[in-house]
């Protein structure tokens, strides 16, 4: 399929950089440039909020059931041409085919989803202490033009959440999307524009990721910044939106703890860690990374997660069967290789893969390490890749203070065949979202977010539709 050049879209026209420049696009799974992105300026930037500032000003006019027609329009388009987008994606992103598809229609389940949620904008009227001729009112309405930053790893998913809800609440939003995969996300605002979204009520835009930041989060029309990425560029960039008073989600960094108890079914423990952790190459923030494993099931655990490792076909995302594709660009490689160095220099043990598979291409081998110690770089650090990290413990009590004494609190994984222990494992991990004996089932209607150093916002739910509203109370004396 042939790779189109992705431009910038602003007031409803998608137009190059105002002063020409582009960014090379590469398919991480062969090195090569596959096209270039339009780069944007300042004048591109300022055209935008404009347009911005314009739509917010049409769009919060619309009636509820406009909106969600025009949502439910742009779900079905993306639906239609799932197959179509998972191709791009898989190009300059790397991930399977199946799994850029499956991004793909759960974005139309997401868009779906709050295109209906757009309906339960309520506010509420409260009856008086002293007057009854008194209204008392509690009106919500939408924040403004909100800028969102998205990362590469799900540059469908991490717009269309952020694009989903401010939409539902009313707001306009300008993205500034990834330059490493900036054409699946165009594609997803293309549905949009085809489904009938006015002029300026989403804009797109690529570029200088800290020059883009630092000047429209203290624009005065931007009123709600949402970004997705690194725990240190959110602190920095909600520190930013601090100063000048503008509301923020955060969905932060995470380094995903997972327990496993004696009496778990250790067969579908490493089964359902072992998706989760080779997944997207690992790539994921909510990916499991520190593996707790009693230490009685230690050994079957390990040998599941070895065989489940050494069976996957790491491959092109693109050819039939593979199970995994590589990871996003050559600093990843360097990262996989310097997380594993350090754990072994330090005593752990490799029991698979643990390096670059061949000279082309950012492949690295699904790795399994055994007995990292504490002071591992991996078990403190993210590692964003597909290296996972095993050490042993004796008592829960024990395994849950090791999985809450990193800052990190976005999502966290637990296998036990006892409900007194997953009662222990819920009230006693402070992760934003914990699954046992499942594995991650992130949707629409779920709360999507961390704590501690993970973040705070909502990306799901009727909850994440609340930092897009602003609560205002009207009282009204008739007569």
């Amino acid at each position: 399929m042939t790779y189109l050049n992705t431009q910038l879209f602003i007031d409803g026209v998608w137009r190059d950089a105002e002063d020409g420049r582009t960014l090379a696009v590469l398919n991480p799974a062969t090195g090569k440039q596959i096209g270039r992105v339009a780069h944007a300026g300042r004048a591109d930037l300022d055209r935008a909020l404009q347009a911005a500032q314009k739509g917010f000003q049409t769009w919060r006019q619309m009636l509820p059931v406009e909106r969600s027609r025009i949502m439910r329009r742009a779900a079905a388009l993306v639906r239609e041409r799932a197959a179509t987008i998972a191709q791009v994606l898989t190009q300059e992103q790397g991930k399977p085919l199946v799994e850029a598809q499956a991004e793909a229609n759960a974005a139309a389940d997401v868009i779906e989803w709050f295109a209906e949620e757009s309906f339960r904008v309520y506010g509420r009227i409260v009856a008086p202490r002293t007057n009854a001729a008194l209204r008392q009112l509690v009106l919500k309405d939408p924040v403004g033009p909100v800028a969102a930053f998205t990362p590469w790893n799900f540059p469908i998913n991490q717009v269309v959440r952020k694009v989903a809800a401010a939409l539902a609440a009313g707001c306009s939003m300008l993205v500034k999307a990834p330059e490493e995969t900036p054409a699946a996300p165009a594609a997803l605002i293309r549905a949009f524009e085809e489904a009938g979204v006015p002029p300026g009520v989403l804009g797109l835009v690529y570029g200088n990721p800290a020059e883009i930041s630092s000047y429209l989060i203290p624009h005065p029309i931007i009123r709600k910044i949402t970004f997705t990425g690194s725990t240190a560029v959110g602190k920095q960039l909600a520190a930013l939106a601090g100063q000048h008073m503008k509301r923020v989600t955060m969905e932060l960094g995470g380094h995903a703890p997972v327990i496993i108890a004696d009496d778990a079914d250790i067969a579908l423990a490493a089964k359902v860690t072992g998706a989760g952790k080779y997944r997207n190459a690992g790539q994921v923030c909510i990916a499991p990374t520190r593996f707790l494993v009693q230490r009685r099931s230690a050994a079957e655990f390990s040998d599941a997660l070895v065989e489940l490792a050494r069976g996957l076909k790491v491959a092109n995302g693109l050819e039939p069967g593979t199970q995994m594709g590589p990871v996003a660009n050559e600093r990843r490689l360097q990262a996989m290789s310097v997380f594993t160095d350090d754990a072994l220099a330090k005593g752990a043990k490799l029991l698979t893969g643990g390096e670059r598979i061949g000279a082309s291409g950012n492949f690295w081998k699904p790795t399994v390490l055994a007995d990292v110690p504490q002071d591992a770089r991996i078990f403190n650090d993210e590692p964003f890749g597909p290296v996972a990290a095993l050490r042993s413990f004796d008592s829960l009590e024990e395994a849950i203070a090791e999985a809450n004494r990193l800052p990190y609190g976005l999502a966290g994984y637990a296998f036990t065949r006892s409900l007194k222990n997953a009662d222990l494992l819920t009230r006693g991990l402070e992760v934003g979202m914990l699954w046992i004996n499942t594995p991650a089932v992130p949707s629409a209607e779920m709360p999507f977010g961390g704590i501690k150093d993970s973040g705070y916002g909502s990306e799901g739910g009727p909850e994440a539709l609340e930092a897009y509203l602003n609560v205002r109370t009207v009282a009204v004396l008739s007569g």
